[in-house]
């Protein structure tokens, strides 16, 4: 009979959470600046709001398949870099974590 060891993804789970919180709140934050301020940045500001949107999916399906999960967090993280270029760096390296984490831990 073989043993099997089974793995919490809290620590995934909290990290993606934690990631899209920020990453969601930083882009509202160029979406008002664009909005008010005449700052070339709305556009990015949607696609980080988006991204996090798939960051935080990702840490509700953690659960269920990590593999998924971890893919779906570093796509979140490249979006994150692109859509709010220095300003979200904080929510791409909390999901960039929770990606590689997700995929390689045993």
């Amino acid at each position: 009979m073989k043993r099997t060891r089974i793995v919490s993804r809290n620590f995934e789970m909290v990290l993606g959470i934690i990631g899209s919180i920020i990453g969601s709140f930083s882009g509202s934050i160029l979406l008002f600046l664009g909005t008010f301020y005449n700052v070339p940045t709305p556009f990015l500001g949607f696609v980080a709001i988006i991204a996090s949107f798939l960051g935080l999916a990702s840490s509700v399906y953690v659960k269920k398949d990590t593999e998924i999960a971890g893919v779906g967090f570093i796509i979140a993280t490249m979006f994150v870099i692109v859509g709010s270029e220095y300003i979200n760096i904080i929510s791409a390296i909390f999901l960039l974590v929770a990606g590689v984490s997700a995929l390689f831990r045993k």
